[in-house]
């Protein structure tokens, strides 16, 4: 499924083609641009990028990543910002986005970079030929290291992924095309601006320096055409576990700092064979329930990694971390988020020894990561309305991986619907989609890694939990309202405490309010069915 970089002479004039879509593709072909053709390349540029820091560290296997022997793991830090703000973002096609007003914008940033030299990296989302899109970026020089970092997070063009992708079902949708200055500001984007159009596959990226905005940038972009194609786009990790000749395929939901990593790449203590798909980024086939991954590398947080961890042995860059000499008088970088919260780095595809594009076998089971401390450790729910509504009300917390306005408690229970704060598209079409592949017989369950009652649910009850049901040993026992949980000694379900009965009502209230809002909030475009708070009124009319 590839999309399409050329337009025949005699179609362009047929072609719906949006002012900001003209606007930022044509930047690219400026004789100041310059063309990176590979992750070689990019990296010499990194490497002499003024504050860069080249760790006496090594790249392990460079030669599987497309890399030279003897390339170090290179260090690059930004400023105050070490998150994403999703203050930034705006979209084309949302009620109140004044296309015109932001045309012309874009038009004055593009002007703006005349004067100096631009990168032009090629790339693709999705590892498969089901499912391959060709990304163009534009970063500006001095930037080398997010170019860098960019063409390692996504797939570079290979001999072999070019070849997939020349080989792979044209679509009629155009290239990704994305440009970019971190260096923009306007007085009226004191936070940036990160643009999108993803009806014409293109974003603009300014004033923003974290390299997350650059990957979930691009991932915007590909979702959306995923969306578009028929996939469930999922901000998620999937894996397979394989044992006693039996297969279960496991999806898991939440946001940064959830777990969600944590359970994808779990290793089970040998009991299964593990394939992991992907841990952040992949779309699920709406007909056959396969799955495929969107990136090869891993954009992971360093704070759960002492410098002496085994899994560093796989970074390829690090972000936002300190540096210091060891006693080897070597350059080795400070982990664990002594700089600031939110330390990254680009991990490299070995990390997960049994690692795969595609998985063919269908989804078994969706996890939805939730840190609401009424839930207990474990929830199971068969009605596919109030599968999918629950995950159009997953509540979470904030992480440091998100720039947050003075003011905004980072504590604070939110709801992030599919733990996709990165949709483009109406609410109600991943509602749908989710929903579906309920009603095809995947399982759907709530995992609570936060606190039950005050009491933290620890990483090693859930990893057993999943484990019970993958090997389908899971004890489960009505709860209320058709929902269903285990019976744990030590996070014992008091349904009958009238003051426990009371905090899940509570619960189930703020996400009919979640709901009810998004019936106001920009006209409705993100409205639900109906149906959604209708099965929370009939959970609540029990309690």
């Amino acid at each position: 499924m590839s999309t399409n970089g050329r337009w025949k002479w005699q179609d362009v004039n047929k072609v719906n083609f949006s002012k900001i879509r003209t606007t930022i593709e044509t930047a690219f072909y400026g004789n100041n641009v310059e063309l990176l053709t590979s992750r070689r390349e990019a990296y010499k540029k990194a490497l002499k990028s003024p504050g860069t820091i080249a760790t006496d560290l090594f790249v392990y296997k460079p030669e599987l990543l497309n890399l030279d022997e003897g390339t170090r793991i290179l260090l690059f830090n930004d400023g105050a910002t070490v998150g994403r703000f999703a203050g930034a973002r705006k979209i084309i096609g949302m009620p109140g986005v004044n296309e015109d007003q932001l045309a012309e914008v874009i038009r004055e940033a593009v002007y703006g970079t005349r004067f100096r030299k631009m990168y032009h990296a090629i790339s693709f989302t999705g590892l498969h030929p089901d499912f391959i899109v060709k990304n163009h970026i534009l970063i500006p020089e001095g930037f080398e290291n997010t170019v860098y970092n960019w063409l390692l997070n996504f797939q570079d063009l290979t001999s072999e992924y070019s070849l997939m992708y020349e080989n792979s079902k044209l679509l009629n949708e155009p290239d990704i095309y994305i440009f970019t200055d971190p260096d923009w500001s306007h007085p009226n984007y004191p936070g940036g601006l990160a643009l999108f159009d993803p009806n014409n596959n293109c974003a603009a990226l300014l004033g923003l320096r974290y390299f997350g905005e650059f990957k979930k940038g691009t991932l915007t972009l590909g979702w959306s055409v995923g969306n578009r194609q028929g996939y469930v786009a999922c901000h998620g990790g999937l894996k397979k576990y394989e044992y006693d000749g039996k297969h279960f395929v496991a999806a898991f939901f939440g946001l940064s700092g959830s777990g969600k990593s944590t359970l994808t790449h779990a290793k089970h203590k040998g009991k299964y064979q593990i394939t992991v798909l992907h841990d952040d980024a992949l779309v699920i086939n709406l007909e056959d329930l396969s799955s495929i991954a969107l990136e090869p590398s891993y954009f992971d947080k360093t704070s759960d990694y002492p410098l002496t961890s085994e899994d560093n042995k796989y970074l390829i860059t690090i972000q936002n971390c300190g540096a210091t000499v060891d006693e080897n008088l070597k350059v080795v970088p400070v982990m664990e988020d002594i700089r600031n919260g939110n330390g990254r780095a680009i991990k490299s595809k070995l990390w997960s020894p049994n690692r795969v594009d595609k998985i063919e076998e269908p989804v078994n089971a969706i996890f939805w990561i939730m840190k609401d401390p009424v839930l207990p450790p474990v929830v199971k729910i068969e009605d596919p309305i109030l599968a999918s509504t629950m995950g159009a009300t997953l509540a979470t917390k904030r992480t440091s991986a998100e720039k947050l306005l003075p003011g905004v408690d980072p504590e604070a229970l939110v709801f992030e619907p599919y733990a996709n704060p990165f949709r483009t598209y109406p609410l109600s079409e991943d509602y749908n989609k989710f929903k579906a592949l309920f009603e095809k017989g995947v399982e759907c369950y709530i995992v609570n890694t936060g606190f039950y009652l005050n009491k933290k649910v620890p990483k090693e009850l859930t990893l057993e939990i999943i484990e019970q049901i993958v090997e389908k040993k899971a004890n489960f026992v009505d709860w209320f309202g058709g929902l269903k949980t285990m019976q744990i000694p030590e996070f014992e379900v008091r349904t009958s405490d009238y003051e426990y009965r009371e905090l899940v009502k509570l619960s189930l209230t703020k996400r009919v309010e979640f709901i009810k809002n998004k019936e106001i909030e920009n006209q409705g475009y993100d409205r639900l069915p109906e149906e959604c708070i209708s099965s929370l009124n009939n959970l609540i009319s029990l309690l």
